[in-house]
């Protein structure tokens, strides 16, 4: 199961409190009380590593260490930083804060979620000519926390689109070697499925889509957001298509109303299934595509010519 949304906590860890001390010896009034230690942060760094958030699907909490209080002629060793690995791809929204969501697209990139508190100055610290309370110290600050929604957008070069049983997964599973499960009924996709195609570049099967997804509807719009990062929108149509044109709009529709950008990715239009079709079928069935989008092909998981076609062509548009 593929998790790619959650909810999690995040604190950082409480300075250190100052010490108040004096000198070892009794007629020693010097005072040498140290400072606390830093409290630990918390950050989110974004890794290939991962592949979905499971991690996080039931440890909800996160807190840093808190900064060591400081003691006699020493400081409190600060407390360590906590570092949550998650997939690249992966937008964080910071619930508490009200911030701008923020995306980590980069491989090491890191962001500072739960700031730790800052340490109190021990009596040392005050034993100068402007403050000379010998006897003061400064407790360590509390850390700061954050209630975080952590949302994955798969970063693939090509997303599979088209209504259920439009063939997404068969091709996945040729020119890929995903083991995306196939049947002959709607939505056997519940979740995105990746594979790597020989040129190295990721292709991704969203689960199909019906109209009204962008509202909602089916499997709703919460696989939609794992194609705003790709290069090429492949869109798949039947051969058992009633009306191919209809279902082409309906699916340029949804992803329009999802996000006018997804409208203007690179596209290329497949009928799939061509191997149940009479040649004068597939001859009348491509001038249909050819006049929704110039980029329209003939596809068969079964015809390892127009499979090595298409084949090619994504590697080339994804290059």
């Amino acid at each position: 199961m593929l998790v790619d949304e959650v909810k999690i906590s995040v604190r950082g860890g409480k300075g250190g409190n100052g010490s108040v001390t004096f000198g070892e010896h009794r007629m020693d009034n010097r005072p040498v009380g140290g400072d606390g230690g830093n409290g630990g942060s918390v950050y989110i760094e974004a890794t290939t590593a991962l592949g979905d958030l499971s991690r996080y699907r039931y440890a909800k909490v996160f807190v840093a260490p808190n900064g060591e209080n400081g003691g006699r002629n020493s400081h409190g060793v600060d407390g360590a930083d906590v570092i949550l690995s998650v997939p690249r791809g992966t937008v964080v929204k910071n619930l508490t804060s009200g911030e701008p969501p923020f995306e980590m697209l980069s491989v090491g990139e890191r962001m500072l979620v739960g700031k730790g508190g800052l340490r109190g100055r021990g009596n040392r610290a005050f034993s100068h000519a402007r403050a000379t309370d010998p006897s003061r110290a400064d407790p360590g600050k509390n850390g700061y926390g954050a209630e975080l929604e952590l949302e994955l957008q798969l970063i693939a070069d090509i997303g599979l689109v088209g209504l259920p049983n439009a063939g997404k997964s068969s091709l996945l599973n040729a020119v890929t070697a995903a083991k995306s499960k196939v049947a002959d009924y709607k939505f056997t996709t519940l979740e995105p499925h990746l594979g790597v195609l020989p040129s190295g570049a990721l292709i991704a099967d969203i689960p199909g889509l019906i109209e009204g997804a962008a509202e909602g509807r089916g499997l709703g719009a919460k696989f939609l957001r794992h194609i705003k990062r790709t290069k090429l929108i492949a869109h798949l149509v039947s051969f058992e298509s009633e009306d191919i044109k209809k279902d082409y709009e309906t699916i340029r529709g949804e992803l329009s109303r999802y996000d006018k950008k997804l409208a203007d990715k690179d596209e290329i239009l497949l009928i799939t299934k061509a191997d149940i079709a009479s040649p004068s079928e597939k001859k009348s069935a491509l001038a249909i595509a050819k006049k929704l989008n110039k980029n329209a092909f003939l596809l068969s998981v079964e015809d390892p010519k127009l499979l090595s076609i298409v084949s090619d062509k994504l590697m080339a548009w994804a290059a």
